[in-house]
């Protein structure tokens, strides 16, 4: 059940805007060095926020991809399924920094229950929820700063 190097570098990279973010939330030196070096949408709860969102709505993507793998009515439960973080985003997020922060909160760790459904059935490599499980603590954890 090892996780392939693959995989596991590349959703490990795909974290750096969520450390990155979170890092510039917990240090002001940091967020003014970001700001003067980067501009404004690419630190503290914009990077969080808007990264988030996109990271989301990916995920439907990957869910979707899982579907092809199923049949009958499993396949229409499991496509409706997919489609269900994106549209999380589009309905929840965007009140505020702090509201939003906990929208995605929990629609990651929703996701979580999806990937498990999902890898219950068989559809997912054997080795996607340590992988969802590794991810999805250190997202949360990044996200967290901002409540």
């Amino acid at each position: 059940m090892r996780i392939p190097f693959a995989p596991l570098a590349l959703g490990l990279a795909g974290l750096i805007p969520f450390l990155w973010g979170a890092a510039t939330m917990l240090s002001v030196d940091l967020a003014g060095w970001g700001l003067q070096t980067f501009g404004p949408r690419f630190v503290g709860p914009f990077v969080l926020l808007n990264y988030g969102q996109i990271i989301l709505a990916f995920m439907s993507g990957v869910l979707w991809g899982f579907a092809t793998k199923a049949e009958g009515e499993q396949a229409a439960i499991n496509y409706a399924l997919s489609v269900l973080p994106a549209l999380w985003v589009f309905f929840t997020v965007g009140a505020g920094p702090a509201s939003s922060a906990i929208y995605l909160i929990a629609g990651f760790v929703a996701l979580l229950g999806l990937d498990f459904t999902f890898s219950r059935q068989g559809l997912t490599p054997e080795w996607w929820m340590r992988l969802r499980l590794l991810l999805t603590a250190i997202v949360v954890a990044c996200l967290s700063v901002m409540i």
